[in-house]
Formats: structure tokens, C-alpha cells, sequence
């Protein structure tokens, strides 16, 4: 058949780089917008003591669990910059300081985290769907989103987060090849950060680069330094206007390294060796924003203190709210699960009502 195992696209074009993306400490830096960079370094400096203070509360007993992105501040911070008011987040479970960055209270980003409800805040007042714990399954559901907006004529952009571990998952790959074949308006960032828990990226994948996966389902793959904040909010911007624009998704895979434990339920130790956790230090988004913007004198004790300040203000109302225990409803576990409920869902219901019922008169 003639033509028939011709490429039905050049695949060139949809390569990422041979390095990934950098702007701190190359010549890309002076083109930046200093506004842009002072409004990373302190976003990125009150999203670590955000990440410290959460993981302080878990300790103490205050969240059931927390995925700390400490290390990979630059992807959640750029990744919620890069968006419009009208765009939607689909974040997983260790993107909080995303969904925070977004605009969501952070008390309320960390309902989940503790155990109180489904999700702590309104998904279409924010634009954030709930943190999403199975690995991937906000891929799909962000092309539909995405795809829907776009059929109603609404410039709506959807960018869902993923972490490496998520890209083994069927969830992955059809939600890649679902918004190519739709050219769906749709952003997928895959933050690798080297481990899906214990499993080192070796064993997952014998692909180049997980941006190369892109390749394979029609769209461009991007690589980019993940801790290099305007790197990762440039390659993030440029993708979400291509994708307003007609130009579909894109897959950009930021190479970045959780600091802490999974959570803190993992013994990181037992998988990794100290020396690779202390290069990766060297290498802390913090660090490399704070060398380059006092390189570019920019960054003044004003900015510096003003940024602290905020951070242990934040931490300080973190503790103070926390320390309370939250007054629940366990009725309200059945509410938002089906718009009309089941009739299993209304036997759980009752038999729950039951035992509170009864419970309630032991105790008078």
C-alpha cells in the first residue's frame, strides 16, 4: 500500500531539547522580567516553610499524612503562575503548595491530608480539582474538561500534574493519546523527581526522557531543569498559550528531586544514599534563585525579610488552626457522591444514623 508506513507527521518537531530547559545561570537570565523572578523567590520561600510546617503538623498528629514537595517548589509554584483565572489545576496528592499557589486557603488544601473530607474546598469556585490519590486518574478526567470547555466555545486551558511513577499508569497513556487525537487544550506536567516512592525511574522506563513519550501520541515533549523556577514557569507558559490557541497538548517533563521521604509513613533511606540527597541540595530551587538574583541585583534584604516574614506568618496561622480539632458531620460522607443517591449508598446512610442515634443516648 503506497504511503501507508509514511509518518503522518514529521517527528522532528515534536523532539524535546537534547538538555533540558535553563534559564538561571545562562544568558536566557537577563531577559527576565525581575518582577516575574521576585514574585518566584518569594513564592518559593514561603512554599518551603509551607511544606516544613506541614510536615511538623504530621509529626504531631495533626494530618493523617503529607507528601511534602519540599525540593520541587519551582514545578508547583510555576505550574500555578502559568495559568489563567479561567484555567483549571488537576493536581495529585503531593501538589498542594500547587493548589495553595493556585489560591486555595491553605487550611483547606490539607483537608484531605487530614482525614476531615473528600476535598476542603469548591472545585468550581477554584478551578482546582480535588487532590487526586489513585496515580493518574485526573489525567482523563482533565482532557474531558478541557475538551468540553473548548466544544462551548470557552478558552479554558486544563493542565494536570503527574509525578514519574504516574506515567506507568494506563490512566497516563490514554489520557496522552485521548487529548492528541482531540487536540484537546490540555498541559501535562510530569514532575520527575527520580522515584515512585522506593522504584528508581530505571526501572519504569528505557525511553530517553518521559518527554519523549509525547512523541508517540502526536504532541511535543518539552524538558526542562524542574528547580529552575523561570525555566519551568517559561516552558509551562508558552505550552498553556499554544494549547488557548488551537495548538493542542503538550507533555513537559520537569527533572526535579523530592528532598523528603515520600511521606512520612516511607524510610527514604532504605532506596537512597545521603550523598545523592546532598547533591540534589546543591541544587535546591531556593539556592539557585537566591545565586542568580543577587548575580542580577535584584535581590534585596527587603525582598529577603518581606519573604520570611510572610512564610513564618503562614506557618504560625498553620499551628494555630491546626491545633483545634475540627467539628464534622460524619453524615456528610455521603453527600457529593452521586447526584441522587444509591439505594445502597441510603442503607449506609441510615444504618450510620442509626448507630450515631444510638450512641448519642449511651452518652446521655
Amino acid at each position: 500500500m503506497p504511503g501507508a508506513t509514511a509518518p503522518r507527521t514529521d517527528p522532528a518537531p515534536l523532539l524535546p531539547d537534547a538538555s533540558p530547559v535553563r534559564v538561571l545561570g545562562t544568558p536566557a537570565l537577563e531577559k527576565q522580567d525581575p518582577a516575574l523572578l521576585r514574585e518566584l523567590y518569594r513564592r518559593l520561600v514561603i512554599g518551603r516553610r509551607y511544606n516544613q510546617q506541614a510536615t511538623t503538623l504530621t509529626k504531631q498528629g495533626r494530618l493523617a499524612v503529607y507528601p511534602a514537595s519540599a525540593g520541587q517548589e519551582a514545578c508547583q509554584i510555576a505550574a500555578a503562575l502559568a495559568l489563567g483565572e479561567q484555567d483549571w489545576l488537576f493536581p495529585s496528592y503531593r501538589d498542594t503548595l500547587a493548589v495553595v499557589s493556585r489560591g486555595v486557603d491553605p487550611l483547606e488544601a490539607l483537608t484531605l491530608l487530614r482525614g476531615n473530607a473528600h476535598t476542603g474546598y469548591d472545585p468550581r469556585a477554584t478551578r482546582t480539582a480535588p487532590l487526586c490519590t489513585p496515580l493518574a486518574t485526573q489525567a482523563p478526567h482533565a482532557v474531558g474538561l478541557a475538551h468540553a470547555a473548548r466544544l462551548r466555545g470557552e478558552p479554558v486551558v486544563a493542565l494536570a500534574m503527574l509525578g514519574d511513577g504516574g506515567t506507568s499508569e494506563g490512566d497516563f497513556h490514554e489520557a496522552l493519546n485521548f487529548a492528541a487525537v482531540l487536540r484537546a487544550p490540555v498541559v501535562f506536567l510530569v514532575q520527575n523527581n527520580g522515584y515512585a516512592i522506593s522504584v528508581p525511574l530505571t526501572a519504569q522506563s528505557a525511553a530517553p526522557s518521559l518527554a519523549h513519550k509525547a512523541v508517540g501520541y502526536g504532541m511535543p515533549g518539552r524538558l526542562v531543569d524542574g528547580n529552575d523556577a523561570p525555566a519551568v514557569h517559561g516552558v509551562l507558559a508558552e505550552a498553556v498559550e499554544r494549547a488557548r490557541t488551537g495548538g493542542g497538548p503538550t507533555l513537559v517533563e520537569a527533572l526535579t528531586y523530592r528532598i523528603d521521604a515520600h511521606t512520612n509513613a516511607d524510610d527514604a533511606t532504605r532506596y537512597r544514599t545521603d550523598d545523592e540527597v546532598a547533591a540534589w541540595r546543591e541544587h535546591d530551587p531556593i539556592l539557585l534563585m537566591d545565586r542568580a538574583m543577587r548575580e542580577l541585583g535584584i535581590l534585596d534584604d527587603e525582598l529577603v525579610r518581606g519573604a520570611a516574614d510572610e512564610a513564618e506568618a503562614l506557618a504560625a496561622r498553620m499551628r494555630a488552626e491546626f491545633h483545634a480539632d475540627a467539628e464534622l458531620d460524619p453524615m456528610a460522607l455521603f453527600a457529593h457522591v452521586y447526584a441522587e443517591p444509591t439505594p445502597q449508598l441510603r442503607e449506609q446512610a441510615a444504618q450510620l444514623s442509626a448507630e450515631l442515634a444510638a450512641e448519642a443516648e449511651v452518652q446521655h
